[in-house]
């Protein structure tokens, strides 16, 4: 016989993929959503609650967790050393075999670098709505806004977010009959072949936050990116570093580990036109724990530097 606690917590277990999923497209950061997730089961549990509806009751919970949340962390993100990026989330636990290829692209890199762009009701309510299909009584309850505010909060961020998409994005097969060709040239060094599937203005990023060795700057153009990457990735593999290839936020992407499985660096692809539009590397490993033993990059960078060209 199960025991009203147990009950409540299996329940609450069932709905836990989508707490994780929508905290995780407010704040963008992993840690911070199984915080906010596990701060609504204990909120939900001292409350003794016993909501009409469940999903509606839990996800109005997390939805302001995150906001406050948000708001606090976007002072950090603006005192971020260089470049700031999503920790990366390499599966959503929320499956909806039906929506499968909207969930993935709303948990892109590209995705939610936009969505940091909105205010922090303006997100909560773009997520609920947009992308977990929410009534607007159930988000006015979530945000503690009007069904009529809701409606412009969602109206502004449908704007905003349509503002920076590509004109055209590429499908699953697509991305990823273009990702292996990628990755073949990367692992042979092969310039030439790189090039070709780089789009002319594509942008190479990395993300160290002051603690992992980074570019000084963000590298442009095709053929500079292809030259760099060329240069680097067969080096590394001298290393005995192995590409780990996996989707990386919904889309082709790589773990860099090192010889004892341990995390370097992940690597995201953003595609569209034909055409990998940005190359996006997460080297900071206060974002990379939730993977697994992250290695020392340092130690890494310092063997690198001493193989001979």
């Amino acid at each position: 016989m199960r025991t009203e606690t147990g009950g409540r917590a299996e329940e609450f277990q069932q709905l836990r993929p989508l707490l994780f999923s929508v905290s995780y497209r407010i704040l963008g950061s992993v840690a911070e959503a199984e915080d906010a997730v596990q701060e609504t089961w204990l909120r939900f549990e001292a409350a003794g609650a016993e909501p009409r509806s469940l999903k509606a009751y839990l996800s109005a919970a997390v939805t302001r967790i995150s906001i406050d949340v948000l708001r606090s962390a976007r002072v950090r993100r603006e005192e971020y050393t260089g470049p700031w990026f999503p920790e990366p989330l390499l599966a959503d636990p929320y499956q909806d075999p039906e929506r499968a290829a909207e969930l993935a692209d709303s948990v892109s890199v590209a995705a939610l670098l936009l969505l940091e762009r909105l205010s922090p009701l303006e997100r909560a309510v773009f997520v609920l709505r947009e992308v977990f299909d929410f009534g607007f009584p159930e988000v006015a309850e979530a945000v503690g806004r009007s069904e009529a505010a809701c409606r412009q909060l969602a109206a502004r961020a449908r704007r905003h977010m349509a503002d920076g998409r590509p004109r055209y994005e590429a499908d699953r097969k697509e991305r990823e009959e273009l990702a292996a060709r990628f990755f073949d040239a990367l692992s042979e060094g092969d310039v030439g072949g790189l090039r070709e599937l780089l789009a002319g203005d594509v942008s190479l990023v990395g993300d160290g936050g002051g603690k992992a060795p980074q570019l000084a700057r963000a590298v442009s153009g095709a053929d500079p990116v292809a030259r760099l990457l060329a240069a680097v990735f067969p080096r590394l593999a001298r290393l005995d570093l192995v590409l780990d290839r996996c989707e990386v936020n919904g889309g082709p992407g790589a773990v860099l580990r090192d010889e004892e499985g341990r995390v370097l660096q992940t690597m995201a692809l953003d595609v569209a036109d034909g055409r990998i539009q940005d190359v996006r590397f997460v080297l900071n490993p206060d974002k990379l724990r939730h993977l697994g033993p992250v290695a020392d990059v340092w130690a890494v960078h310092r063997r690198f530097r001493k193989l001979p060209r």
